[in-house]
């Protein structure tokens, strides 16, 4: 079995620099880095000892519904584990029936996938090289 542990947290924020502001104010976190990408939204990534926390603003304002992706609201978006084997991870979570809804998509350094948890809860699957 492949080994696993905490990545990160990304939160979706109407306002990323503010609520970055108050991470770095109420729990010392360290600000990596802030970006804005060509679609208009910004993130804001930060570090605090054991975990990483990126906050970004949603695409669209669009309201929550139950049928909404989690990548459409204010509040969690996703929580990230890391593995040092993705492949052999995907085809477990396959063998368990878990819902993936991005299968492996490989970046230079690092590759991801998505799967659904229980209660709607986006789960970020990923492997750093």
């Amino acid at each position: 079995m492949p080994n696993y542990s905490y990545d990160h947290v990304h939160l979706i924020s109407s306002d990323p620099i503010k609520a970055a502001e108050f991470y770095e104010k109420a729990f010392g976190a360290k600000r990596v880095n802030v970006a804005t990408h060509s679609d208009g939204t910004t993130f804001a990534v930060l570090s605090l000892p054991g975990t990483k926390i990126i906050i970004g603003s949603p695409p669209h304002n669009e309201r929550r519904t139950l049928q909404d992706s989690p990548q459409k609201y204010l509040g969690l978006e996703h929580w990230g584990i890391m593995t040092d084997n993705l492949d052999e991870a995907v085809r477990n979570l396959k063998v368990m029936g878990v819902q993936f809804v991005q299968e492996i998509t490989r970046f230079p350094g690092l590759s991801i996938a998505y799967v659904m948890g229980p209660d709607n809860v986006l789960i970020e699957i990923m492997e750093r090289k």
